[in-house]
């Protein structure tokens, strides 16, 4: 059963349970809830389109996940969180699928080890799909009369976040788990690298600013509440980092200069022995080399960097004599210069160089949902703006994406800042 309407429910921040049930009126300014909760779950399996089994099934590294498995976890969300909601007589399509497609959701019970996804052979990707189907059809059946809580509007408004989010990971996932591969296999022949523009600094004045969602549409609970920041004058690259400054820092010996890194840093690439970013080679050319989604490709000077850890961005920044930009810099700039920034969307998460923490006054929300975001706010650093494998939509000025200091399989780059 597909249904389609034109009903949105606008308040998405996370709420206690309520039993008051409204008819969501049409939102202009783009498809309804519903509308939107099919497309997001069409996407997700146009994903997974050219690969095989075998792929799906793969888990390359702990930090990844295999793509049977997102898939099956974004169900596993809407069958756990919003069906119950909507219909408290619904009933589990097999009840072994909490235990293995939880994530980290304590309060709904213990899950299957993190490192072991890959070795959940069953069910079989054929009955992921089933299920997929099955709860897909079940949320839009009880979602076709138009009426809900207020509770259910805001978890599919969430859920709907939350399947985009795995979107990017099992694309990002995947690449890593291709790369194994001697021969480099292309998920995406089409995609090619982004050319960066050029860059120049951009003066901005500072002082006493607003940061934070301003409560209108959709966010995460940790991009609020908005609240006041002060900034120093300062200014911010117009442009992203590229490959060809990447070349050049290694060139002038940047991998083994220990003070450009931070000393954590050093130590973690004097133990790998690294001389490059991840995904980076030497080709027999001798030219630099590096996997993408189109396969193995010759680097290009004038792409945008990308995979690049905390401890590399902090370290070209030092050798280019400047620094991460703080995350309230970059969305103070965003806000107010978007028109002399290139590069803030659908390239790279921008490192920045603020810890990932709560913003004052933050209460995570009660409750299951409330494990979302909050729990992670230690070692780890927030990045801005979204990357080439950020689903349509999903990326906004005031987001928080977080990954520890030693991330590299994301599309992660930066751009420069430095004080006025």
């Amino acid at each position: 059963m597909q249904v389609a309407t034109d009903l949105i429910w606008e308040k998405v921040t996370m709420q206690t349970p309520t039993t008051q049930v409204k008819i969501h009126q049409t939102d202009e300014s783009g498809p309804g809830l519903t509308d939107r909760f099919s497309q997001v779950r069409r996407h997700t399996e146009r994903l997974i389109h050219g690969l095989s089994p075998e792929d799906c099934q793969i888990q390359s590294m702990p930090d990844a996940s295999p793509a049977k498995w997102h898939l099956a976890h974004t169900t596993w969300f809407w069958e756990t969180f919003l069906l119950p909601e909507l219909d408290p007589d619904y009933q589990p399509f097999d009840p072994q699928y909490n235990f293995l497609f939880n994530s980290y959701y304590e309060a709904v019970g213990p899950r299957h080890a993190r490192p072991q996804r890959g070795m959940i052979t069953r069910p079989s990707l054929n009955d992921v799909l089933q299920y997929r189907a099955h709860v897909t059809n079940a949320v839009l059946e009880r979602l076709s009369g138009g009426q809900w809580s207020d509770r259910a509007g805001d978890i599919l408004a969430l859920g709907i976040a939350h399947e985009e989010q795995h979107q990017e990971l099992l694309v990002t996932d995947i690449k890593h788990a291709l790369f194994q591969n001697p021969f480099g296999p292309a998920y995406d022949p089409a995609k090619e690298d982004l050319v960066a523009e050029a860059s120049e600094w951009v003066s901005l004045d500072g002082g006493l600013v607003d940061i934070g969602h301003e409560g209108q549409g959709f966010a995460f609970d940790n991009e609020g509440p908005q609240h006041k920041c002060w900034l120093e004058p300062y200014q911010i690259a117009s442009g992203l980092v590229t490959n060809g400054d990447v070349i050049d820092f290694i060139r002038d010996g940047g991998y083994r200069a220990a003070s450009l890194w931070l000393s954590e840093g050093w130590g973690r690439i004097s133990g790998e022995g690294r001389q490059a970013p991840f995904y980076w080679h030497r080709g027999e050319d001798g030219d630099w080399h590096h996997f993408t989604l189109a396969g193995f490709q010759k680097v290009n000077p004038k792409g945008v960097a990308r995979h690049l850890d905390f401890f590399e961005a902090s370290a070209i920044a030092e050798w280019k004599s400047a620094r991460l930009p703080t995350e309230f810099e970059w969305e103070h700039a965003a806000r107010h210069a978007p028109d002399r920034l290139s590069g803030l969307f659908g390239a790279v998460w921008q490192w920045t160089r603020s810890d990932y923490a709560p913003y004052p006054r933050y209460q995570p929300q009660p409750g299951a949902i409330g494990e979302y975001n909050g729990k992670f706010m230690s070692n780890q650093y927030v990045l801005r703006g979204s990357s080439v494998a950020t689903s349509p939509g999903h990326e906004r000025l005031s987001y928080r994406n977080f990954f520890p200091s030693h991330a590299q399989w994301q599309f992660t780059g930066l751009r420069l800042a430095q004080d006025a």
